[in-house]
């Protein structure tokens, strides 16, 4: 008679065979994203530089003639700073580069969820919000005096930042963001908007708050590119990344807003 399997046998053999799966979702997902990115650089409809002219995306324009809207709903956020999550808390993607309380977040939408609270706090942001086409995520990203973000690299080229200047030290000297070989400064009421898959870094060494709408969308590109590149941001939703940071930030938001906070 065969001797019966060891139930810690079954648990280590399952536990094995879920790891195996796991890797081979893993290399899958992998794949699939280096070939996107691929396309993504022969299919670019706005070519591939490091950081783009403003004029190259007309909404842009139509975001900085309202940007004082915005402030003034910042300005409201403000009031509560200290109680905002430093942004390694919400996302453990960034805890390589940043683990300090020096970057904060306000958090409004990303890769198909939405803040409903913070959305209702700032409705006219989120009005001018929907004039970028390809809105991948929003938040305000505040840093405190002396934060500087060392170099690093986005996870994917099917994106594009955007950043609006709402509150920038008027030290140009001491406050900037390097985007692979060019330095450039964050202006109140200006866009800067950048490739973040080039080698990047920012730094504010002044002895004032810097805060910018931090954006991502889609980059324009041409077919096929532009499928396959809808097709991996819509996987994001479900990838640990985006889950955990759902998680954490509903989380802070029961402390923030009270019981009852949305998302969807």
């Amino acid at each position: 008679m065969d001797k019966p399997v060891s139930q810690q046998k079954l648990k280590t053999e399952g536990l094995e065979d879920t790891l195996t799966r796991e890797g081979f979702v893993a290399r899958s997902v992998q794949r699939l994203v280096d070939g996107a990115e691929k396309l993504n650089l022969r299919h670019s409809a706005v070519g591939n530089p490091p950081v783009f002219p403003t004029d190259a995306f007309p909404w842009a324009r139509e975001v900085e003639a309202e940007w004082r809207l915005i402030r003034e709903e910042l300005d409201k956020v403000l009031v509560r700073k200290g109680e905002l999550p430093a942004f390694h808390e919400i996302s453990s993607e960034v805890r390589s580069i940043s683990s300090d309380q020096n970057w904060k977040t306000f958090f409004l939408c990303g890769y198909g969820i939405k803040s409903e609270e913070a959305i209702r706090q700032c409705p006219e942001t989120w009005r001018i919000l929907q004039k970028i086409p390809g809105l991948k995520s929003a938040m305000f990203s505040i840093f405190e005096p002396g934060k500087h973000l060392p170099p690093h690299r986005g996870p994917y080229n099917g994106v594009l930042r955007f950043h609006l200047g709402l509150i920038v030290p008027d030290q140009p000297d001491k406050v900037g963001i390097r985007v692979d070989d060019q330095t450039c400064h964050w202006e109140e009421g200006k866009a800067l908007i950048f490739d973040d898959a080039y080698e990047h870094e920012a730094w504010n060494h002044s002895n004032e708050v810097r805060v910018v709408l931090f954006v991502d969308f889609e980059k324009p590109l041409t077919f096929p590119a532009s499928l396959t590149n809808k097709a991996v941001l819509n996987l994001a939703v479900f990838t640990p990344f985006i889950r955990e940071g759902y998680k954490a930030h509903k989380a802070w938001e029961k402390l923030f807003y009270g019981e009852g906070t949305k998302h969807r």
